[in-house]
């Protein structure tokens, strides 16, 4: 269901102008048929004038029924359903335990970068971040991290809809959404995130809310650093 209220969203221009072509079809039909009826002098041709007429009406019907139910769709249902609402980054199920990560990076590189610089101070940056509505409270900002790990934190807001949590490398300009969640939160659990398989390395970590109509409000970012060993080591 999820799957089919996010193929509207997607492309809703384009059912709506092929309705808008179905509807023009069936138009031209009707119209014919009303001439022809109008025009039919014999028993017989009134009869097929009027099955045409009534078919061609019942076209313009069924497409009016497929308009208003997009709209409503559109407006009113998916803004509702957070698995069908449209991300603008590579996502998984909006409701899952985060299971999946980002395919292995060049773990050798990574390596020699930590190696020359093994005491370079990580930038802070958490813009968007509000005490008590939208924050990430652990891991802390700058922190090293391995394994699975409990993010902790609230995500309250106006008209709220969904949250999401999101990650990228320092290098990267897409993010990765790696679990989600339709109910609020203040000061509690947001969810785990698995960073076993990821290389070692720097990593931005995002608390997004998306209100109720499909608006992602300002993120939290904090940075972190992933220090699981048994990423670089060699089979």
């Amino acid at each position: 269901m999820d799957e089919l209220l996010r193929f509207l969203r997607m492309y809703e221009i384009g059912v709506y102008l092929v309705l808008g072509l179905g509807g023009c079809f069936f138009l031209r039909k009707f119209i014919l048929a009303w001439q022809e009826l109008r025009d039919a002098a014999f028993g017989m041709e009134r009869e097929s004038a009027q099955y045409k007429l009534n078919r061609s009406a019942s076209g313009l019907v069924m497409v009016l029924f497929f308009v208003m139910a997009e709209f409503v769709l559109v407006s009113f249902i998916v803004p509702s359903v957070p698995g069908a609402s449209p991300l603008l980054t590579p996502t998984l199920d909006l409701l899952a335990t985060s299971t999946t990560t980002l395919a292995a990076q060049d773990t050798s590189a990574s390596a020699e970068n930590q190696a020359a610089s093994p005491t370079q101070p990580m930038a802070t940056t958490n813009p968007g971040c509000m005490a008590g509505q939208i924050e990430i409270t652990e891991p802390l900002d700058g922190s090293e991290i391995s394994g699975i790990v409990e993010i902790k934190g609230s995500a309250v807001a106006q008209d709220f809809g969904f949250y999401k949590l999101e990650m990228k490398t320092i290098d990267q300009t897409e993010w990765l959404t790696i679990l989600a969640g339709n109910e609020t939160k203040q000061a509690a659990s947001l969810g785990s995130w698995n960073t076993s398989l990821l290389s070692p390395g720097d990593y931005n970590l995002s608390l997004v809310i998306v209100d109720n109509k499909g608006q992602s409000l300002p993120s939290c970012v904090i940075k972190v650093r992933v220090v699981n060993a048994s990423a670089t080591e060699q089979p």
